[in-house]
């Protein structure tokens, strides 16, 4: 047989590692971008509330002047003129303290008078000078922290609208000429539109998650902190941040990534196939080389040749010497081998059988009391991981033992088969188990948990419209009593407990049944 290149070790060595360097490196890649957008997720939400909770501080530690500030505000916002371009308050301070003095001479504000004992034009520029402060902080936390929106909300007394108090994204007022910064801005947040927002007001507590939504800064997640002062709550502090842009930045350093590593990979491919031929392949092609030549001349001194070339104690040089036996004995193990596998082969299918029939129930062919065993350890394990949403449906069949009783154990037989199917069908998508002789059990997880109320109501009517069609024998027109648990953290500790509520559900749903058969 000729030699083919397009058919040599080297060549198959070659398109074998670069289809796995190339799958390689891909998966690889998106995992790298997957894992990276969700961390980036997860500290883009901790970044915001931090920035949050850091507002929240700064604000606390002046809290009593800042009630006075947001009072006054929502009192009389329209009647203030604040200049829309300014970088710094500090001229708004000079001005508040020139009048302060002018109008409260020898006074200390907050020692010896209060604000509201102020004369009107002093309050109103101790506002201005107040509100381009917390103004000018919002923004510079905004730009310090690289976020793009910082504001702080008052909702009014009208439910479900929210006053921008400081809003991280100035506006001029209308007909100002932009010279007027706009204060007031009021929204109307429709608590199916912000419900985030809306449940941090009214618990008044700092949520573990955050508002997420498309807006006119890119895709956002917002996170709000409650001010709460003295025990009363006066406002949310919102923070946003757009995570487009970085995971666009993400997607290009992961492309780069995997040019990089592709590269290195390629060079790590040629100097293996390099070491492969020159020191495996090659001594391959010469024992090749070597046995056709005997093949061909039947010289004895080949042998010679092969053992001269068999060096380095590797598995080559072990076949090399080992050739000649190999091919007497060939024969004799591949019938050995035959019978061997054979064997093993029947072993395996009796020991897969016997577990079939310890995992199987003999009358409906599903799985039995045993499999829910296992079934229970496998959840158990799960809940141990922290996985807690799955639920039990418990299902009795009524009136079995009248029904053995009046048509015979045969008929009764039809009955729970009859049952089972119904079950299967329903809970197409959870594992179901014979436990008892009339008794059914199901696992719901994924999506038969999340719409186990509509399957137990089409159970339900399905076994109403069996028992009410006359074209069925009386045994097959069954009935059924089903409870159904979901696993509760606040009461439950493990599968068991879930499986006696169920349970106690399902005799619940029994006597129900029994009763209205009685009227």
């Amino acid at each position: 047989m000729e030699f083919n290149k397009g058919k040599s070790l080297l060549f198959k060595f070659g398109v074998i590692f670069a289809m796995f360097a190339f799958f390689a490196v891909v998966l690889s890649g998106f995992a790298t971008y997957y894992s990276q957008t969700e961390s980036y997720r997860r500290q883009c939400e901790t970044h915001i509330r931090e920035i949050g909770e850091y507002l929240e501080r700064l604000i606390l530690q002046d809290q009593e002047n800042f009630v006075i500030y947001q009072r006054y505000y929502m009192e009389h916002f329209a009647e203030v003129d604040i200049p829309f371009d300014f970088n710094n308050y500090r001229a708004a301070q000079a001005e508040y303290e020139k009048l302060f003095a002018m109008h409260h001479p020898g006074r200390t504000f907050g020692v010896d008078i209060e604000f509201d004992d102020m004369d009107d034009a002093v309050k109103k520029a101790w506002f201005i000078y107040y509100h381009e402060y917390w103004l000018l902080t919002f923004e510079e936390a905004r730009a310090a922290f690289h976020i793009p929106y910082t504001y702080y909300l008052v909702p009014k007394e009208d439910i479900y609208y929210m006053v921008y108090m400081i809003d991280g994204e100035r506006t001029a007022k209308k007909d100002s000429n932009g010279k007027i910064l706009y204060l007031g801005d009021e929204y109307l947040d429709p608590l199916e539109k912000y419900p985030v927002q809306w449940e941090a007001w009214f618990t008044g507590q700092k949520l573990d998650k955050s508002q997420v939504w498309n807006n006119e800064w890119g895709h956002t997640y917002a996170y709000y902190t409650p001010l709460i002062i003295n025990g009363k709550k006066q406002g949310l502090i919102g923070t946003e941040i757009e995570v487009k842009t970085v995971n666009e930045g993400i997607l290009q350093n992961t492309l780069k990534q995997i040019a990089g590593v592709s590269a290195i990979v390629i060079l790590c491919m040629i100097a293996m196939l390099w070491f492969i031929n020159r020191y495996y392949i090659s001594k391959i092609v010469r024992l090749g080389e070597n046995i056709k030549e005997y093949a061909t001349v039947k010289d004895a001194a080949v042998a010679g040749a092969i053992e001269k070339d068999a060096t380095g104690g590797d598995e080559l040089s072990a076949l090399a010497m080992q050739a000649a036996a190999m091919i007497r004995e060939l024969e004799d193990y591949m019938k050995n081998l035959v019978e061997t596998t054979k064997k093993l082969v029947e072993a395996q299918q009796k020991a897969d059988a016997m577990n079939a029939l310890a995992n199987r129930d003999a009358l409906t062919g599903i799985r039995n009391k045993t499999a829910y065993d296992h079934e229970v350890q496998r959840v158990e394990s799960q809940l141990a991981d922290g996985k807690k949403q799955f639920g039990i449906a418990m299902i009795d069949l009524n009136y079995l033992k009248q029904i053995n009783d009046t048509y015979g154990h045969e008929q009764g037989n039809v009955a729970i088969k009859k049952l089972c199917r119904l079950v299967c069908t329903v809970f197409a998508h959870s594992p179901v188990f014979r436990i008892g002789g009339d008794e059914f059990v199901a696992v719901l997880e994924n999506n038969d948990y999340e719409h186990a109320d509509e399957l137990v109501a089409s159970m339900n009517a399905q076994l109403v419209e069996m028992s009410a069609d006359e074209t069925l024998a009386p045994w097959e027109r069954i009935s059924a009593a089903i409870g159904i648990a979901r696993f509760d953290p606040e009461v439950d500790t493990s599968v068991t407990t879930v499986f006696k509520r169920a349970d106690k559900a399902m005799y619940i749903r029994k006597k129900e049944m029994k009763a209205v058969r009685k009227d």
